[in-house]
């Protein structure tokens, strides 16, 4: 039975301006460039947080303490995205989408190589924390002018039975991010002595991140800037609105938006950065050896997020969202434990972890976005995006980490449980509104 095409998918598959155009499939490699490329800046601070930065910034406290304020420092950038989207909104409505493109990853690229060569407090005293926070911010910022639109431009161009399926595939960049920022510093870690990967080792990762999203902006400015893409963004209503007006009008489901994915995104760094720092700093396992146990399971992670996909379109993204919050709800309670059980622990906890990340993770991605009038759309799911890290992501770290050395290693397990609380309270709500449009529109 033939189904009915609007205009733009018409043009996406007929070649409208007389070449070939743009399918879902090259759609979804320039996202996944793009956030593999925002993820792998993102786990090489987050790794160095744990390993580096305690000891190169502040070596005038003890190594516990230290990171905590390396991880105070890596909240900064996620207080600074919704500001980023602010700032760089103005700029895609006033100069355009690559305007906004190349300042963003532009000045992403220049905090991230800036990074590589941070003093040390030996060298320049309490400059180099400020030196490192304004570096933090700069990301921040950055990161909220690199959202560009693909990842909901891609859903929208999904085919209606496989919006599970594309829904996936921007997450995709998160482990992937991992497994290579993992592998960079195990290497590094693992064939240098420690005086010389504390001296200069540590910073070649950053020096790859730059280099990485040089490549990351031609490849997106690539497609971005093309007739093809410039006329589905404009046919699909993906356009910069007033962040006033996008508040005023979708600030009650950007709320439903942020908190869905919070199960997820919580639970994102109870097995990336959070159980890392707690093996370096309480165990007497080798920081090279977790990293290897992290690439391993992200693996598992990638399959996970993969088979997300393939679930989500025969139950529904939002039922497979509730049951992994829940699965997550479960874990929370016993996981943590498993962190003091040595090495076969370790690896038990983080590929459930992973394996658990990659079925929410995978769908975390706009999951109310349907609930945002065309109109607002583009905005309000920039909007999301940064609260849902906010509340989520940010501060998960430093709050696992104290709860962990204040009350016992199980303690930390109360912020997944509490995310997973607000991802049902959020999907429930979500619902209930639905239903309520349903009705009135009857």
């Amino acid at each position: 039975m033939a189904t009915a095409q609007t205009p733009a998918m018409a043009d996406l598959h007929t070649g409208e301006h007389g070449h070939d155009q743009a399918s879902p499939g090259e759609i979804a490699i320039g996202v996944i460039i793009g956030r593999t490329s925002e993820f792998f800046d993102f786990f090489v601070f987050a790794i160095a947080s744990v390993i580096v930065f305690p000891r190169l910034v502040f070596p005038f406290t003890s190594e516990l303490t230290g990171t905590l304020y390396s991880f105070m420092i890596f909240a900064l950038a996620f207080l600074a995205r919704p500001i980023g989207t602010v700032i760089f909104m103005t700029v895609d409505r006033e100069y355009g989408k690559t305007a906004k493109l190349v300042s963003a990853l532009f000045l992403l690229g220049t905090a991230t190589v800036a990074l590589a060569f941070l003093p040390g407090y030996h060298e320049i005293g309490v400059a180099a924390i400020w030196l490192l926070a304004l570096a933090r911010i700069a990301q921040g910022l950055a990161w909220g002018g690199a959202w560009d639109g693909m990842a909901s431009l891609l859903a929208l161009n999904a085919p209606a039975s496989q919006r599970g399926w594309y829904a996936m595939v921007p997450q995709l960049g998160a482990p992937l991010g991992l497994i290579v920022a993992s592998a960079l510093f195990a290497y590094f870690a693992g064939n240098l002595s420690a005086d010389d990967f504390f001296d200069w080792g540590w910073r070649y990762p950053f020096f790859v991140a730059f280099a990485i999203n040089v490549v990351a902006l031609f490849a997106r400015l690539r497609m971005v800037t093309t007739e093809e893409y410039a006329s589905l963004f404009e046919t699909r209503e993906l356009q910069p609105s007033r962040i006033s007006d996008t508040v005023a009008r979708e600030g009650h489901n950007i709320m439903l938006g942020a908190f869905a994915p919070l199960a997820s995104f919580a639970l994102f760094h109870m097995v990336t950065v959070f159980p890392l720092s707690w093996v370096f700093l309480f165990t007497r396992e080798s920081p090279v050896r977790f990293l290897i146990i992290e690439i391993v399971a992200a693996v598992f992670g990638v399959a996970a997020i993969v088979a997300s996909g393939i679930i989500a379109d025969r139950v529904g993204r939002k039922s497979l969202l509730m049951g992994s919050a829940i699965a997550i709800a479960i874990y929370s309670g016993f996981a943590p434990q498993l962190l003091d059980a040595g090495a076969f622990g370790e690896t038990i906890y983080m590929v459930i972890g992973f394996i658990l990340l990659g079925l929410s993770f995978g769908q975390s991605s706009g999951a109310i976005a349907s609930n945002f009038k065309q109109a607002y759309r583009y905005t309000a799911s920039a909007l999301t995006s940064d609260m849902a890290w906010l509340f989520g992501a940010g501060f998960a770290p430093l709050v696992a980490l104290l709860l962990a050395t204040n009350l016992g290693v199980i303690a930390s397990g109360a912020y997944l449980l509490s995310g997973a609380f607000w991802t049902l309270l959020a999907l429930w709500l979500s619902g209930q509104r639905e239903a309520g449009d349903m009705d009135a529109g009857a």
